[in-house]
């Protein structure tokens, strides 16, 4: 069974006024210059799963300027559960709202329906940036197998935020805190565990995979000491953090303390001292990985989004890429300035041409 969209219709979305898509459920390439809005077609297919969309925009900032009068991307999604009617809108700034068949629906309901994995050029430095990039990368991994991963997220960072205040306040009340450690604790017990599982499938993935990409030993590691095991461990553990995190005026035990620690398996070094094309290989493998774990378990492949990712491959990888997603089945959402950078896929793929007139689109046949 395939996952894949066979409509997609924009309307004032980011720099498109318009765009009117039919496509199948092969492979999609998208070319045209810079700045016409390939990106921002990803984007809108990255809406079809829980979360904020490969960008973490706010729903304002998805507008089309200068009008800013709301925005509506919709689609035709077919996958394990049927082909449902897929929505996303929002009115002169107004919060997203979603909507399947025609009826509103939760984050949750979205990710039972539909997985979306991307990889975008700003992902290029996670093994060089900070630790934060590092945990939503392996957090977006982890909700493409439990949906409510991001409901679990959100309710452990209202909580935190609402003891970091008291903490900062100096409250010493332990009243004030229980009900918030508490509910730390069960949410943020329940992340780790789901973290630690989908690093478990990538790693089962990637073993049993023949590849022209590099495997990726990853761990999960706490920035200071470890993280406790369970709920009753990690609520104990911030009951006996208060005194040290009221001097640092934050949280400094739980899950939001994670780090993920890559090294490249066949050379063994970090994947912070790899070179640029090492860490972009090893990226890719983490992605294709992500997809083939994902298939059994959800009854099929992912979409996958790749944004510019032809241009920063060498012709044999950028051969051998096209070759995994076909033989994935999955179809992938591709960018780049020229079609020649997909001419590996000759029929197997469709293409799109985005002119940069009035943000329109124009599909063109598929070529070898």
């Amino acid at each position: 069974m395939a996952l894949y969209l066979s409509e997609l219709k924009l309307s004032h979305f980011r720099s498109h006024k318009r765009a009117d898509i039919a496509v199948d459920a092969r492979p999609v390439a998208i070319y045209g210059p810079n700045g016409a809005g390939k990106t921002n077609l990803l984007e809108a297919v990255s809406l079809f799963s829980p979360g904020r969309g490969m960008r973490r925009a706010s729903a304002q900032d998805m507008t089309r300027r200068p009008e800013a009068l709301g925005w509506k991307v919709s689609g035709v999604l077919t996958g394990p559960e049927g082909t449902h009617e897929v929505a996303f809108q929002s009115e002169s700034g107004a919060p997203r709202q979603v909507r399947i068949d025609d009826k509103t629906a939760t984050q949750t309901a979205l990710g039972r329906i539909a997985r979306v994995l991307w990889l975008v050029p700003s992902m290029d430095r996670l093994w060089i940036e900070g630790a934060e990039g590092r945990r939503r990368f392996l957090d977006r991994m982890t909700l493409s197998f439990f949906p409510d991963h991001g409901e679990l997220s959100l309710d452990y960072e209202k909580a935190m935020r609402d003891r970091n205040r008291l903490l900062k306040d100096q409250i010493r009340d332990a009243h004030w805190y229980a009900a918030l450690e508490a509910q730390m604790a069960r949410s943020g017990a329940q992340l780790h565990a789901n973290r630690h599982e989908a690093l478990r499938r990538l790693q089962a993935a990637q073993a049993g995979a023949e590849t022209a990409f590099p495997a990726a030993d990853l761990t999960l590691v706490q920035s200071e000491g470890e993280m406790p095991d369970g709920a009753d461990a990690l609520r104990d553990a911030l009951v006996d953090s208060r005194p040290r995190d009221m001097m640092a005026g934050r949280t400094l035990v739980g899950p939001h303390r994670a780090d993920l620690h890559g090294v490249f398996a066949a050379k063994g070094v970090p994947a912070s001292d790899c070179s640029t094309g090492e860490q972009k290989a090893l990226l890719i493998s983490l992605i294709l990985s992500n997809a083939r774990a994902l298939a059994p378990d959800f009854g099929a492949p992912p979409l996958l989004l790749l944004d510019e990712v032809a241009a920063h491959l060498d012709a044999g990888r950028r051969a051998a890429l096209y070759d995994e997603i076909c033989a994935l089945g999955a179809q992938a959402w591709m960018t780049g300035t020229g079609a020649e950078l997909f001419s590996d896929l000759g029929q197997r793929a469709q293409y799109l041409l985005v002119t940069d007139s009035e943000g329109l689109s124009d599909v063109m046949e598929a070529t070898p």
